[in-house]
């Protein structure tokens, strides 16, 4: 349980307080409700370049958003999913004031000093970004092959959230501020305060800064098509020294039934030195150099993936057939119950770790503004933590034989340049 106050401004901004005076510090989150799946088709990656034009401050601190703030003491970053974007700082507590003040005027004021010049420089960072960690990176494509497979063109999930080049390029300023003013107001944000403060203080201090921002328009959900990809085989040639393996399956999405379940079977296959893959595929019959699994729980639908790299000489098929039997197994009969205690534990000192910091990536701040965005309840540790603690190896079971099905597998390969003959028999080439 962690102690808060909520309250909405006339203009929609949700704004959460929690207090926690055992340090002179205070964490500020932001989140707006939109990400890469609020994009289109033909425009994907506006949510991710505003992740750093809105680093180069508004109209009232033109200069840049970091030089002030680090000046005064704090850290700070930000990040964007397929589902959100966010930012925040850690500041000394007296930095507080600053910290709401830059914040408000990048929500507010930022469209006045979003210039050409400005918009093409970001742009050129980003799509040098993309250049950097996915296509120069190897199996760093990997990811966008597999988007392409398993959702639909016009799915809010089919395109990475840096975005496509092409897209990119094709962008306009009027893009970019149309995009702006639809999703990043007050009115599709919200703004968490944690830390040596005073609630009521506060309060005031945010309504002094944001209040006189516009709402903005009312945010539409984006159209979802459905999800029910083939099964297919697909080869893709990279500048890679081992083949790798990845088996990816469409699976429910953030706090849907079986997600909580998909976490601890994934937990259970491929995570660490005592989970089954590992110890049948790396120390028992050393057909795999590396491997791992996870359920990806987002907003709109989740994805489960599988991915492993071949040992030096073994096969990629040799890979695959005993990974569909070590699945195959854990569906028949379910893991042990010394498995899902094991899974339990680490999950729940995972949560226990989290709310140790105060504000950053994961902290008490960034957690209470995940459950407030996702789930309308701000202090949702409990019931998250909850869904863990009462799955059974009955619901584990179950969850696996309805969404991760072997004969069902996106697999796709990734193989050396040149050594298609590497891959899975059957694959199809795909191009990128």
């Amino acid at each position: 349980m962690v102690a808060y106050t909520k309250r909405t401004l006339e203009n929609g901004l949700e704004v959460v307080v929690h207090e926690d005076h055992h340090a002179p510090l205070a964490a500020v989150s932001v989140w707006y409700h939109t990400g890469s799946k609020n994009e289109r088709v033909g425009r994907t990656g506006l949510a991710h370049l505003f992740e750093h034009l809105m680093f180069e401050g508004g109209a009232h601190q033109p200069r840049g958003y970091f030089e002030p703030l680090q000046e005064a003491g704090a850290e700070l970053n930000g990040s964007t999913s397929t589902d959100r974007t966010n930012y925040w700082e850690v500041v000394p507590r007296d930095a507080l004031r600053l910290a709401l003040w830059m914040e408000a005027d990048r929500m507010g004021w930022l469209v006045p000093v979003l210039t050409q010049a400005r918009f093409d420089t970001q742009r050129d960072v980003v799509i040098n970004e993309r250049r950097q960690n996915y296509e120069n990176t190897p199996y760093g494509q990997a990811g966008f092959a597999l988007l392409d497979a398993l959702y639909p063109p016009a799915h809010p999930y089919a395109w990475p959230t840096i975005g496509r080049t092409d897209d990119l390029r094709a962008a306009t300023l009027d893009d970019v501020v149309s995009f702006f003013q639809t999703y990043y107001h007050p009115g599709n944000a919200s703004l968490v305060i944690a830390g040596d403060v005073q609630s009521e203080a506060t309060f005031a201090l945010v309504e002094d800064f944001f209040a006189e921002i516009p709402r903005g328009p009312a945010v539409t959900p984006p159209v979802v098509p459905a999800v029910r990809p083939d099964p297919r085989r697909l080869m893709f040639e990279d500048r890679v020294e081992l083949p790798r393996l990845y088996l990816t399956w469409p699976s429910p999405g953030l706090f849907e039934s079986g997600d909580a379940e998909l976490d601890l079977a994934a937990d259970v296959l491929g995570n660490g030195r005592t989970s089954r893959l590992y110890k049948r595929l790396i120390h028992e019959r050393r057909v795999a150099a590396e491997l791992g699994a996870n359920q990806m729980s987002r907003e709109l639908g989740g994805m489960f993936q599988i991915q492993v790299t071949a040992a030096p000489g073994r096969s990629l098929d040799e890979v695959r057939a005993a990974v569909d039997e070590e699945i195959a197994r854990l569906i028949a009969e379910g893991p042990e119950a010394s498995e899902l205690e094991r899974s339990r534990a680490e999950l729940e000192a995972a949560f226990v770790f989290r709310v140790q910091a105060l504000g950053g990536f994961g902290g008490r701040a960034d957690q209470l503004n995940a459950y407030n965005v996702y789930r309308r309840e701000p202090d949702g540790f409990d019931a998250d933590l909850a869904r863990y603690l009462d799955a059974t190896v009955a619901s584990v079971r179950a969850a696996l034989a309805r969404w991760v099905d072997p004969a069902r597998a996106v697999a796709l390969s990734v193989v050396p340049k040149g050594q298609a003959a590497l891959a899975l028999a059957g694959s199809e080439p795909v191009s990128l």
